[in-house]
């Protein structure tokens, strides 16, 4: 695959795919559609492609500290999922306000905490578009232990959760602020602190999810944008990937080497001729991405889910 060129992996149509996360140990990539309540799985050896279907918005997956084990973000609520045998259990964390607001991007830190931000509810019931505003959004810390806690309020749209390689600076985006903000980080009771601008006002669309690579570049997709930008840690512009789709939505690293940037979109609010929109796209980078980081799981190893029943 040459450097830098978006190629089609799966033309799987979402309305608003997201969550896209590199399972190592599969060599398979997991990724959601936000407005059909779906959760894909591709597997790069054989190129195929399978899907599950959930009672509601799919915004955001976690690789767990328990192989096999996944932690999914539904618009409203956390469960604990097995995709061998399609197992699903509550996790306990429920959001306050659903469904005025709902959860949206999430991610694992490096300490074993799950981040998510959450914004005013734009999908109806069943699943058709609503209009995003306001500023309904918080930023939520969940620890192994399950306590939650809210460390940024007052969010348009949360999107963009990662962290520098060594972890200590975070970024988080409100897309419609068209700013990616940088906090100094640590696991303490205030681990966000310095909010800084990052990232802000640039002319190609907004910021929707992005990932950092090893060199500590942040790589943001751009909704409406039709691209993904690549950022220095300094917040100068190194690199602007031009996409086949308007509505680029999350990225993340994957395969053996970890230099496969692995694309969603959107087809919602596709532009005339863009037939492809809403499918999962990789190009190959010359620096690798970081291995996933993991939600910590408190639970007995020996934990079997098939004993307890598929609790759905």
């Amino acid at each position: 695959m040459e450097l830098y060129q978006p190629r089609c992996m799966a033309a799987t149509g979402d309305a608003v795919g997201e969550g896209a996360v590199w399972c190592a140990q599969e060599q398979a990539l997991y990724w959601t559609d936000i407005n059909r309540f779906l959760i894909h799985r591709h597997d790069e050896s054989t190129a195929s492609t399978i899907t599950w279907l959930f009672d509601e918005p799919v915004v955001a997956l976690s690789l767990t500290s328990q192989p096999g084990r996944w932690l999914v973000a539904l618009a409203s609520r956390l469960i604990w999922w097995w995709p061998k045998g399609d197992v699903r259990r509550d996790h306990g964390f429920v959001l306050d306000g659903f469904p005025a607001v709902r959860l949206n991007d999430g991610r694992a830190d490096a300490h074993g905490n799950f981040w998510i931000g959450s914004m005013r509810n734009n999908v109806a019931a069943d699943g058709e578009p609503g209009e995003a505003g306001g500023r309904d959004g918080k930023l939520f810390r969940i620890r192994p232990d399950g306590a939650a806690s809210v460390h940024l309020d007052g969010i348009g749209i949360a999107n963009t959760i990662c962290w520098s390689p060594a972890g200590a600076t975070f970024y988080t985006a409100d897309t419609l602020d068209n700013m990616i903000w940088a906090f100094d980080f640590d696991d303490g009771n205030m681990p966000l602190s310095n909010r800084r601008p990052f990232f802000g006002g640039w002319e190609r669309g907004l910021p929707d999810g992005s990932v950092i690579d090893a060199e500590g570049y942040l790589w943001n997709c751009r909704f409406f944008g039709k691209c993904i930008v690549r950022i220095a840690p300094d917040g100068r512009i190194d690199r602007v990937v031009e996409m086949p789709v308007t509505n680029i939505t999350t990225a993340t690293f994957g395969g053996h080497d970890l230099r496969t940037l692995f694309v969603t979109s959107a087809g919602a609010g596709r532009q005339a001729g863009e037939r492809l929109a809403g499918s999962l796209w990789a190009l190959r980078c010359e620096v690798p991405g970081l291995p996933e980081q993991r939600v910590h799981v408190l639970e007995p190893t020996d934990f079997n889910p098939h004993q307890q029943g598929n609790h759905r």
